[in-house]
């Protein structure tokens, strides 16, 4: 199944008085970049994810974070009168200060006060996080496969319209390979023209050398050579939307390539309808190419 890098799942669990939350999250990028964020003192939770993440994603910035809570049953809150008196001794010294330099404080609130560090905490004792890295592990794996459904979706989508978008780039080729054919009836008429002026206004001048002076031009206006690479390029871009695996970093390459026959195909035109395709085939070029770059 086609993916894009662009995907998201979330998930909650709870485990002997421990609760948690997952985000798992993707975006664009040219490799697969992993970032966790994970609660410290689980041994083996970072190396496991991991791995599960490197055998399932090819491409993308993926982030992971995983919230975890004590339950309710640990115990209520409490206040701690030691740290209150800390923090109180330590408000009122700062107050002090601030008069001393002429500066107004505002007044902290007991919610203020309440919501520092160790003011209050939980009567229940310190949860023991070591043998909790398989649990977390097997609920982890419903969530990644919610996120690979995501991306698989979108990747769905996103292989409809580069089919689409290569339907027209196909489209767009045969006609300028049509109107290169029209161009050259068109083409050898002028060239015989400014062959005739030029023998007229040119006395002594080599009829042969003119003519063919005037036939290398027309070589180097041909487009057969841009016109036939950008069926291959078609091909091969079909070739690869049906392959398995991760073939976005192929395409965008290939897009590359796209770009610099119809780049060619403008600046030989030299007939007008032919730039028009040819800038029609950019613009479908530069759509498609946006399209791949989503593309893991």
């Amino acid at each position: 199944m086609r993916q894009s890098m662009t995907g998201y799942a979330a998930g909650q669990g709870s485990h002997d008085g421990l609760s948690w939350v997952w985000d798992l999250r993707s975006v664009n990028g040219k490799g697969l970049d992993l970032r966790l964020r994970l609660p410290e003192g689980i041994p083996g939770l970072e190396a496991g994810l991991r791995a599960a993440l490197t055998a399932a994603v090819a491409r993308g910035n993926v982030t992971v974070a995983l919230r975890l809570q004590g339950g309710a049953e640990d115990g209520a809150l409490r206040l701690s009168e030691p740290q209150l008196a800390r923090v109180l001794d330590a408000l009122t010294r700062i107050e002090a200060e601030a008069m001393e330099i002429g500066l107004s404080l505002a007044p902290a609130t007991a919610a203020q006060i309440a919501g520092l560090r160790g003011v209050l905490d939980s009567g229940g004792a310190e949860a023991d996080l070591s043998e909790l890295c398989p649990v977390l592990l097997a609920d982890f794996e419903p969530v990644l496969a919610s996120f690979l459904k995501m991306r698989g979706t979108e990747g769905a989508a996103l292989e409809t319209v580069l089919n689409d978008q290569l339907d027209e780039i196909a489209t767009l080729t045969e006609n300028a390979a049509a109107q290169a054919q029209e161009r050259e009836a068109e083409q050898a008429k002028r060239l015989r023209g400014q062959l005739a002026a030029v023998m007229d206004n040119a006395a002594g001048a080599d009829p042969q050398r003119v003519a063919q002076e005037l036939a290398l031009i027309a070589v180097k206006s041909d487009v057969t050579e841009e016109i036939d690479r950008l069926r291959a390029h078609v091909a091969a871009a079909r070739g690869l939307l049906s392959a398995e695996g991760a073939v976005g970093r192929k395409l965008d390459f290939l897009m590359q390539e796209f770009n610099r026959e119809a780049n060619t195909l403008c600046s030989k035109a030299g007939y007008p309808p032919l730039t028009t395709t040819g800038l029609a085939l950019k613009t479908v070029i530069d759509r498609m190419r946006e399209q791949v770059q989503n593309l893991e």
